[in-house]
């Protein structure tokens, strides 16, 4: 009895942290549909652009928090992919009607490379050079997206991984930026992420 009973307290306790759901998304939605996208007077930067920061921020911050309780050993690869599918599936499934449709579009599109990236890193076996994947992104078709979200998801991967990237390579004309520069901004937003939650864990429990 006594060997069962330690061999029953040596097994991790399942976690019940709620990472994201669709309220949340609908909230940000919401909020989103009642801010305005033109700058104020002597502004940089517009109400829902700021907003839309916000939100790309929250949506990397649920995502890596999956990613760094894998770190510590609380989900394993599988639990953690499955985790990561719950939140991508409310995150980049259908597009809000309207105005919004085009905004929250391009943030999907800027997304890809979150949750790739995660897979990535999940899976093993990235490549770590930054320097050299930047550069070989860069020189990608912007047609061939697939190609380039894999070279910006490796990228990803290795700032999960505890690499330095990507404020060095992003191109300071926000006007003519690519996709790839996109992607590099989200992989910057992972890496501030992942400096946030470097002290995160979660204590096994019934709520979150």
């Amino acid at each position: 009895m006594a060997k069962k009973a330690s061999a029953k307290q040596a097994e991790p306790m399942k976690l019940f942290y709620i990472f994201y759901n669709q309220e949340r998304w609908d909230n940000w939605i919401k909020t989103l549909e009642d801010a305005s996208f033109e700058p104020a007077e002597g502004e940089e930067a517009s109400e829902g652009e700021q907003m839309l920061y916000g939100f790309t921020e929250d949506i990397t911050l649920s995502a890596l928090k999956i990613i760094r309780l894998y770190q510590n050993g609380r989900f394993t690869k599988e639990e953690a992919v499955e985790k990561l599918d719950d939140v991508e599936l409310i995150v980049m499934t259908g597009l809000p009607e309207g105005e919004l449709e085009d905004i929250i579009g391009s943030l999907q599109l800027s997304l890809l490379v979150l949750f790739t990236a995660c897979r990535k890193y999940l899976e093993g076996g990235f490549d770590k050079d930054i320097k050299t994947l930047v550069k070989k992104g860069r020189g990608i078709d912007e047609e061939n997206l697939e190609e380039a979200l894999e070279v910006a998801a490796n990228i990803g991967a290795a700032v999960v991984d505890g690499a330095t990237c990507c404020a060095k390579y992003i191109k300071d004309d926000a006007e003519n930026l690519g996709l790839f520069d996109e992607w590099l901004i989200e992989v910057e937003t992972m890496s501030n992420a992942m400096k946030s939650l470097a002290k995160f864990d979660e204590e096994p429990g019934e709520a979150s």
